[in-house]
């Protein structure tokens, strides 16, 4: 499905050219459940923005369903079949909810019924926001699953998740284990999600370990993981916060 070839990307900061990724090489197979993860900082969302297009790489190629997409813009690359789920959702004042949803679905008639599914599918009650504005009004919590049923409405091919964790509550949280197990086998398309969570470990097919701006890591889960649960500071982070959650819960 798409294959990424010595990716590389660099900001300047104030001690000269910065590295964020290295040469980074991956293909990711169709009706593939992929989660990757790795220390804060070693580039996991730079590559989420890369593959959406949000930011365009220094050098290196990004081939999607036999496409070269490297140069495409992120509306493109959401036409071909790519969507993106930022980690801080964006808010659109002026748009309802239902208006969104049907955006997102490229299909202005998408009934009431249909539109408040999606937000079930999420856990909100449809009745309370499908005539609400996407604004500052919400949660970030509240955002953050508008916007993963923007992804459920769109039916991509790839739809990339950055920590769709964050600012969720943890029966959300469970909830949306669920909801990621419907968008593959509703779209049999690919799911790639950048996570510390164990339990979003758990379900993958595949998990890539970036450190340092190289994938250090990948493999099926059953190889990855126990590997990763004894010896990663990431993901001994993730278990932490796992636990956390439990307790303020």
């Amino acid at each position: 499905m798409i294959s990424i070839k010595d990716l590389t990307y660099g900001v300047d900061d104030e001690q000269g050219k910065k590295d964020i990724l290295k040469s980074v090489s991956l293909d990711i197979p169709d009706d593939c459940f992929a989660v990757i993860t790795g220390p804060n900082g070693g580039g996991k969302s730079t590559l989420a923005k890369v593959l959406a297009g949000v930011i365009k790489p220094a050098s290196g190629s990004i081939v999607f369903n036999g496409t070269d997409i490297t140069d495409m813009s992120i509306t493109d690359r959401a036409r071909a079949g790519i969507s993106y789920a930022f980690q801080q959702p964006v808010k659109f004042k002026g748009i309802e909810v239902l208006d969104l949803l049907r955006l997102a679905a490229g299909d202005k008639t998408l009934s009431i019924g249909d539109a408040c599914a999606y937000l079930s599918e999420v856990g909100l009650c449809a009745r309370d926001y499908i005539n609400r504005e996407v604004d500052a009004s919400l949660s970030g919590g509240e955002l953050k699953r508008i916007e993963i049923a923007t992804v459920l409405a769109r039916k991509s091919k790839l739809a990339i998740f950055d920590e769709p964790e964050a600012g969720i509550d943890l029966w959300s949280f469970n909830n949306l284990i669920n909801v990621f197990r419907h968008i593959k086998s509703k779209t049999h398309g690919s799911i790639l999600i950048i996570s510390h969570q164990e339990r979003i470990l758990e379900i993958a097919d595949t998990i890539i370990v970036i450190e340092d701006g190289r994938i250090a890591k990948q493999g099926p889960r059953e190889d990855i993981l126990p590997e990763l649960l004894g010896t990663s500071s990431a993901v001994g982070e993730c278990a932490v916060k796992t636990q956390k959650r439990g307790d303020e819960a």
